[in-house]
């Protein structure tokens, strides 16, 4: 069994770190350390307070996050965990489980049977519709059969992500992290997660930007093939 870190990606997230972090299973890691980029609402002081070590981070975007969290891990294998309400800390030992069972990584699906996302009680579900798109296209282009290729909320081993030498920025980053692996044949498994409500604090992955800045990383990964 590999060594684990769990990283927590924070962004003034008081409300939702405050509700969740009793429920983080840190026992189930062998590290758990925060990357937060410049919260000014105490979850730093929270953070500190349960003895989490926190890296600041400089740079903004989750691109930078993710890779950030890669250099500081001493893991073998790296979890990503968001504190916002929208992700269950019940499913951190699922994405650990199927990465010592041998997975270079593993993806809680919000759109797999028996999964939800935020938007199902919604008659209309732009976030949901999109994400299911540019699914359809990294699968039919990469030859993939993925139901959720940018939710955020995965694990991968530390010499995967080292193979794929991400560089997207922003949430675009997970996409390019589907589509690479995809690319290099890589074990890809997932699992249906229970998307919920966002607790308090705000979305900073802006519908039109993000979308557009997915849609450039699918053009430009087209382009340069396996040339990473």
């Amino acid at each position: 069994m590999h060594t684990s870190s769990l990283i927590i990606l924070t962004r003034n997230e008081l409300s939702g770190l405050r509700s969740l972090i009793a429920s983080i299973p840190t026992d189930k890691v062998d590290e758990c350390f925060a990357v937060d980029y410049r919260s000014t609402d105490g979850t730093v002081e929270l953070f500190k307070k349960h003895r989490i070590r926190v890296i600041h981070q400089e740079k903004p975007g989750r691109g930078e996050a993710f890779r950030l969290s890669a250099r500081h891990a001493t893991g073998q294998n790296l979890i990503f965990f968001s504190p916002d309400g929208n992700e269950d800390p019940r499913d951190i030992p699922k994405l650990l489980k199927l990465l010592n069972l041998g997975f270079d990584m593993t993806i809680a699906s919000r759109f797999m049977n028996g999964s939800t996302n935020e938007e199902d009680t919604k008659r209309v579900k732009p976030r949901a519709w999109a994400n299911r798109a540019f699914t359809f296209l990294a699968n039919v282009i990469f030859r993939g059969h993925i139901t959720d290729s940018i939710n955020g909320y995965r694990a991968i081993t530390k010499d995967a992500f080292r193979r794929l030498r991400l560089d997207a920025e922003g949430f675009a980053i997970e996409y390019q992290m589907t589509i690479r692996a995809l690319k290099l044949h890589m074990r890809i498994a997932e699992f249906p997660t229970q998307e919920k409500p966002r607790i308090g604090g705000t979305s900073t992955a802006h519908a039109i930007p993000t979308g557009l800045r997915i849609l450039r990383i699918l053009l430009r990964e087209i382009v340069i093939g396996k040339k990473f």
